[in-house]
């Protein structure tokens, strides 16, 4: 050992690392001239993306690790019942594909410290290493890779871990590049239990459909491939249960865009390049988010329009902000483009405050307004919280004592929302149904009746302000009618003093 250190020391002193290197890359030709096999890298980040491959590979190989793998990595996400299998560090699999063998290697290296990086890297450097012979690489490589794609987009739908996103630290990145913080979404909303019309929903549902199974339009008619979806109405008409139910429907992912966390359209561009195919991007409140007003509704100034950036104000910080055109860009611009199969979905209780650009077909290309709690709502609601039946509901299984009926008539001048109804429901949802449905009856009645009251109130202010306004109207019709008589005895009073001055001069 003694000699082999010597004899290594005069080797690194004689050869600068400059021929050791060429020597060894010569060595390394030579090897691969003679070997049967080729290699592949497919690492996690290619350069500043994330590698949509490593992660497919990721999902295909779990699929057949449980079952060769002989040492694994098993991981369980938070909140999540599915357990995910992976090859260990430096570990090996054999894949074949069409008679073919593939044999992978999961490479974890250590990275080297970084002394400056305007992105901070992982310490550890991933990625995957695919050996197959020479022979079968025209043959495989290309089919292999697709097929590969195509069982990972398989898996991840019959898994059904659709994930929820949000972009907590505004555009900036972690570790590994990603900008979006994620968790399992498990909301249970679907359209069979939204409190909606059939018929609207129907019409939302096929919509969804042909947008879902419309790649091949979208390609002829030079469209990208996205739809955009203008959720309004009171607040409590069930706006975050459709977008949910709309998810499930299509097993997309969410991604919640949270905008005040944004402060600049370049970090605008940056979270929407790191989405995926197949997701809704979400902006709830969009009046609320940002100061995005009706340009209409202004003044034409020639200074810049500062109510349209986020957080503007008086200081010159807002030159650097997110701005409408920014938002327009984001949702029908070129980086609109930059992916395939995505929705976006706007949701606002006052859509009169929004930029008609910002609700333009191509835009916003169906507007659908959340109204007040219709029978056709409330039925369904009857059968989720309280246990009715269509037959029950329709009158045909059990004689009805006119409660069914007086619901449908008061329920739409009392103008409640199905989350006030459905809280009604929950409270009574271990009651007998017929108790619960008269429970709800007395509380449509009294909104009507304090409706009605409030609406013979306001218009006894109304007519109160009105005899105000004719009184004040007649007393000054009456001070105009006396000011020519005040005028007139001034003007003599002022001609008798100048005639007494006049004698006395």
């Amino acid at each position: 050992m003694g000699v082999f250190a010597f004899c290594q020391s005069i080797l690194h002193a004689v050869f600068p690392p400059e021929i050791r290197f060429a020597v060894a890359k010569l060595f390394n030709r030579l090897f691969n001239c003679f070997s049967s096999y080729c290699y592949f890298d497919i690492t996690e980040i290619d350069g500043v993306n994330t590698n949509e491959l490593y992660n497919a590979v990721q999902v295909y190989l779990s699929s057949s690790a449980s079952v060769a793998g002989s040492r694994l990595s098993l991981t369980r996400a938070l909140n999540s019942s599915a357990f995910t299998f992976g090859l260990s560090n430096n570990d090996r699999l054999v894949d074949t594909f069409r008679g073919s063998t593939a044999t992978w290697e999961h490479v974890v290296t250590q990275r080297q410290a970084q002394t400056f990086s305007w992105r901070p890297l992982p310490d550890e450097k991933r990625g995957f290493t695919l050996r197959i012979k020479k022979k079968d690489k025209p043959l495989i490589l290309h089919a292999y890779l697709d097929h590969i794609m195509d069982t990972a987009n398989d898996i991840r739908r019959r898994n059904q871990d659709r994930l929820l996103y949000t972009n907590s630290r505004g555009g900036a990145m972690d570790s590994r590049g990603h900008p979006w913080e994620s968790v399992p979404f498990k909301h249970p909303s679907t359209f069979d239990t939204l409190a909606m019309d059939p018929s609207k929903k129907e019409e939302i549902m096929a919509d969804l459909r042909d947008f879902a199974e419309g790649n091949t339009f979208y390609q002829k008619t030079g469209r990208a491939w996205k739809r955009g979806y203008l959720l309004y109405g009171p607040p409590g008409t069930g706006k975050s249960s459709m977008i949910a139910a709309m998810a499930n429907y299509l097993g997309y992912d969410i991604y919640d865009l949270e905008l005040t966390e944004v402060h600049t359209n370049s970090e605008l561009r940056k979270l929407l390049m790191k989405t995926t195919s197949k997701s809704i991007i979400v902006i709830e409140d969009i009046d609320c988010s940002i100061n995005l007003t009706n340009r209409s509704s202004k003044k034409p100034s020639s200074e810049p329009p500062s109510e349209f950036r986020a957080g503007a104000g008086p200081d010159d910080s807002t030159a650097k902000s997110m701005t409408l055109s920014g938002l327009l860009n984001f949702t029908d611009g070129l980086w609109s483009c930059c992916g395939s199969e995505r929705i976006f979905v706007f949701t606002t209780n006052r859509i009169e405050k929004l930029d008609p650009a910002l609700l333009r077909s191509g835009r916003m290309d169906m507007h659908i307004f959340m109204s007040y709690c219709s029978f056709p709502a409330l039925k369904i609601l009857m059968k989720n919280y309280v246990g009715f039946d269509d037959g029950e509901l329709d009158g045909e299984q059990e004689e009805d004592d006119g409660s069914l009926k007086q619901l449908e008539q008061v329920i739409d001048e009392a103008e409640i929302t199905p989350a006030d109804v459905s809280e009604v429901l929950i409270k009574n949802r271990r009651r007998e149904k017929r108790d619960a449905m008269k429970e709800l009856l007395e509380v449509l009645k009294s909104r009507v009746e304090k409706k009605i009251a409030g609406s013979a109130s306001a218009a006894a202010r109304k007519k109160s302000l009105n005899e105000e306004l004719e009184e004040e109207e007649e007393e000054q019709e009456k001070r105009a009618l006396e000011s020519p008589k005040d005028g007139g005895e001034a003007m003599d009073t002022c001609n008798g003093k100048g005639a007494e001055k006049g004698e006395e001069n």
